[in-house]
């Protein structure tokens, strides 16, 4: 562990190094699984159920649709380490789950694109309006 730190810091002295706090969050992103090409069929304890043979699962997520509410065919496994998530990689990604090849793999961090706000269709009102008056003004 304190080699890790040193790694990472690149500090050898031990009051230098990242507090425990940081290192456990960055090893929480490390330990979350990707899991592709799951089955309409399969549920989250299905998921966690068939992933627990590899480590110490501590969530199982399928992402579902908002409008039909069924899965989107995809989902997250996390783990409470990561040399448990690198073997449910090597041993699950391309097996069958449900009847259903799956692909696993590392989760990439989330991106916030526009914060939730709604993506604006067309010019506003007030464009379209001073649009019509300039072509008028030339007759």
């Amino acid at each position: 562990m304190a080699a890790l730190r040193r790694l990472v810091t690149g500090a050898s002295k031990p009051s230098s190094l990242i507090p425990p706090t940081l290192l456990i969050s960055h090893r929480g992103i490390a330990s979350k699984l990707f899991v592709g090409g799951l089955s309409f069929y399969t549920t989250e304890k299905g998921l966690s159920d068939a992933f627990s043979q590899y480590g110490q699962v501590m969530e199982a997520k399928i992402v579902m649709d908002r409008v039909s509410d069924r899965s989107k065919g995809f989902g997250f496994v996390t783990y409470a380490s990561e040399d448990e998530a690198e073997k449910a990689i090597v041993e699950m990604n391309g097996k069958d789950l449900n009847g259903r090849v799956i692909f696993v793999d590392y989760a990439k961090p989330k991106h916030n694109f526009g914060g939730g706000m709604p993506i604006a269709r067309g010019p506003p009102d007030s464009v379209d309006r001073v649009h019509f008056q300039d072509i008028g003004s030339e007759n």
